[in-house]
């Protein structure tokens, strides 16, 4: 039995001559399956805070053209009353199926809105589109992505004038102004060679890889004996990887075949992610065959980065927290040994990043900052402090998720310009005969041992799954834990509650155990997903290796604890 809201929601698709024929079809073939049809018409695909993402095919819960021009049509709208459309928007487009296609429909609303669309030619990385939107001094940005999601998902991202991702207020004024359409009527569109669009070729590319290039510690420098190898996980990252890293002084790298050619079917992985070990596989195996020193892997659309080292010829792989405490003690003591650490220097972090940044951060005078998760937040700060006399100086910006930023060329997290860091710093060790776990374990001996962890419960798409999420926080509200994993939880912070130094609400729990160990429990933001994140820390071990053996213990108990008692289905 279909709820006759959504055959009413169906139907509408059917009536309206607005929707082509092809869409029709696939609409009718829909109402044979009624389980497909709720979850593509329960609701409208949300804008949320970011921009849209979900599933691509068709109905008002998926991306498809119509649900990308009604987005553009509340931004053109949002743009019109707020800013300036002569300043003109910044377009691009990663590898997934479909992505160019919406790009260009991004830019066809936006020219029929008499507002200028700075279009990309080819597919370029995220961070990219926000480095443009500030250099092209665009009123907005828009990159047509969903990361390191599945194949099967696209979405639609939304820079705002100083790069960042739109936070408030235009945030809201940009939800506000995409649900006021009910109709693809109210959208307005135009030809694809309307004068208004502009089609931006490589010559961008010059002015960001100069940027970037602007970036390095020891400029000039030649580094071509540190033997990289590099996998785009068939993604944007191959287009500027090899040119950066040229421009910091590096040889070309080893380029892993099988994973270089942009495909939006992601073929040799399922999850396109640096944080997933078979995204990792390919590139792992020809950095062993090739005896290279370090290997490089970009998400799809270059904002994430992971890193595998050869160390004791044998592949490690480092974790999101590991890369932030490695990249920004190095970025912190390299400057103070040049004498250039700024007044007012600033690292920005997220809630359920590693502690030992504030350490590290607190050892050199510099002031670390935690936000929200999500980068929006980390180039909000760098916005806050541009804008009056006396604001913090940026050095450095990280969240546990493998996304990194040095420099102020864009708002976004760059595994460009992070690629080439850790390039950096993997030369500087083997000049002293080391790695970067050598010089992991060199802060560990410095600070103490600090280990996390993460894990997601994965739910259903569609409503039920939403429902089930939502069911289990409420759960966790309603019941809270008094111990985890036998150790007592002195203190519980709910974040729709109240949260620390006047961050915005949000759907998180976080929970402060005696021995100080920390648990974080939220929502995902863009997949159906309920994320935990684990950290612990040991400041007393006979080694290295001993007190890692030790944290590591103490997670794994934690995460049975959770796993069986707390988060069951409520």
């Amino acid at each position: 039995m279909i709820d006759p809201e959504i055959l009413r929601r169906a139907q509408a698709w059917l009536d309206d001559p607005h929707y082509d024929e092809k869409t029709k079809t696939e609409v009718r073939e829909l109402l044979k399956h009624p389980d497909q049809l709720t979850d593509a018409f329960f609701t409208d695909l949300s804008f949320g805070t970011g921009g849209l993402r979900g599933i691509m095919g068709v109905g008002s819960n998926r991306m498809n053209i119509y649900t990308v021009r009604k987005a553009t049509q509340g931004l053109a709208n949002y743009i019109r009353k707020n800013g300036s459309p002569l300043q003109g928007v910044a377009i691009g487009f990663d590898s997934r199926h479909h992505s160019h296609e919406f790009a260009q429909e991004t830019a066809k609303v936006f020219a029929a809105n008499g507002i200028k669309a700075f279009l990309m030619k080819e597919l370029r990385p995220t961070p990219y589109v926000s480095f443009a939107t500030r250099h092209l001094k665009a009123q907005a940005g828009v990159m047509i992505t969903a990361s390191h999601n599945p194949k099967e998902y696209n979405g639609y991202k939304v820079f705002w004038q100083d790069g960042g991702q739109v936070v408030p207020p235009h945030d809201t004024g940009i939800i506000a102004e995409v649900d006021a359409i009910s109709s693809p009527s109210q959208i307005k569109l135009t030809d694809i060679h309307d004068p208004l669009i502009i089609t931006l070729d490589s010559s961008l590319d010059e002015d960001y890889l100069r940027a970037l290039s602007a970036l390095q510690h020891f400029p000039g420098e030649n580094h071509t004996s540190l033997k990289i190898c590099y996998t785009s996980l068939h993604g944007t990252g191959i287009t500027l990887m090899p040119q950066a890293l040229h421009r910091w002084g590096f040889s070309a790298p080893h380029l892993v075949a099988s994973q270089i050619v942009p495909d939006g079917d992601f073929p040799t992985v399922h999850f396109p992610n640096p944080e997933y070990p078979e995204a990792l596989k390919a590139g792992t195996e020809d950095l062993v065959k090739t005896g290279g020193d370090i290997l490089i892997v970009t998400d799809p659309d270059a904002d994430r980065l992971g890193v595998v080292v050869r160390h004791h010829d044998k592949p490690v792989a480092l974790t999101g927290n590991e890369q932030a405490a490695i990249a920004a003690y190095y970025i912190c003591e390299t400057l103070s040994m040049q004498k250039k650490l700024p007044p007012k220097g600033a690292i920005v972090t997220t809630i359920v990043t590693t502690e030992l940044l504030k350490n590290i951060s607190k050892a050199f005078q510099v002031k670390c900052f935690e936000v929200l998760t999500g980068f929006k937040y980390i180039g909000e700060k760098i916005h806050q402090w541009e804008q009056k006399s006396g604001g913090y100086n940026f050095l450095f910006g990280a969240e546990e998720s493998y996304g990194y930023l040095i420099g102020t060329y864009a708002r976004d997290k760059d595994a460009m310009v992070a690629g080439c860091l850790f390039a950096e710093i993997a030369y500087k060790m083997k000049e002293q005969g080391k790695t970067l776990v050598d010089l992991l374990y060199d802060i560990y001996q410095k600070f103490g041992v600090y280990r996390e962890k993460q894990f997601s419960l994965t739910f259903e798409e569609g409503k039920k799954g939403l429902d089930s999420i939502r069911d289990l926080m409420e759960g966790l509200r309603q019941n809270p834990p008094t111990s985890l994993g036998g150790k007592t939880v002195v203190s519980t912070e709910d974040f729709l509650e109240e949260t620390p130094e006047n961050l915005p609400r949000s759907d998180v729990l976080l929970y402060r155990l005696q021995d100080q160990s920390k648990v974080i429990i939220r929502p995902s933001g863009t997949e159906p997903k309920l994320k935990v994140y684990l950290a612990v820390h040991t400041s007393e071990f006979e080694s290295i290796e001993k007190g890692l053996d030790s944290c590591n213990r103490r997670l794994e108990t934690l995460i049975s604890a959770l796993k069986k008692d707390l988060l069951k289905p409520h």
